[in-house]
């Protein structure tokens, strides 16, 4: 996971900061999916990665206001281009005739890959107050992997089919 950030370093103003871009670089990815894959029928895979859009963007608002109340109109100093794939699907995971199930599968990596860069980063943090939000989001994420997980239980048989299965 290619972070150029010390982690030693970070300040609550820009662990709060990369958090933010974290959840807007994954709900941009998760509305080109949407986008690619078009709505086709009610619950298609497009549904599902327009419903990750919401969750990202309600993730995002909460961190913005959070920061905006602790830190006001202060410049951000942590760029985007400090990070790249941490909690968004991977660029190339959508096909055409994917199925539902599979953009669920992407989902939850996607969180479980958010999940891993928190609890992997929490031992480089030196400033506490990052290192408690660092485990308040390791933790969220943890709460979003559950709640895949439960969507994925609560598929119907039918969610793994793929398109693809056709062509044969």
């Amino acid at each position: 996971m290619p972070v150029a950030l010390d982690f030693s370093k970070l300040t609550l103003m820009d662990a709060l900061d990369l958090a933010i871009l974290i959840e807007i670089e994954a709900l941009e990815r998760y509305r080109q999916f949407a986008s690619q894959l078009g709505h086709s029928r009610a619950n298609d895979p497009a549904s599902v990665f327009s419903m990750m859009v919401v969750s990202e963007a309600k993730h995002a608002q909460e961190l913005s206001e959070r920061r905006q109340a602790l830190f006001g109109d202060a410049p951000v100093r942590v760029k985007k281009t400090a990070l790249y794939d941490v909690e968004a699907p991977e660029a190339g995971a959508v096909r055409w005739n994917m199925s539902t199930l599979h953009a669920f599968q992407i989902a939850l990596s996607s969180e479980q890959k958010a999940y891993d860069f928190y609890d992997l980063a929490i031992p480089h943090v030196q400033n506490e107050q990052v290192r408690t939000l660092f485990r308040e989001l390791r933790d969220e994420e943890t709460e979003h992997v559950q709640l895949v997980e439960q969507a994925i239980a609560q598929l119907p048989p039918e969610a793994a089919w793929e398109l693809e299965d056709q062509d044969d």
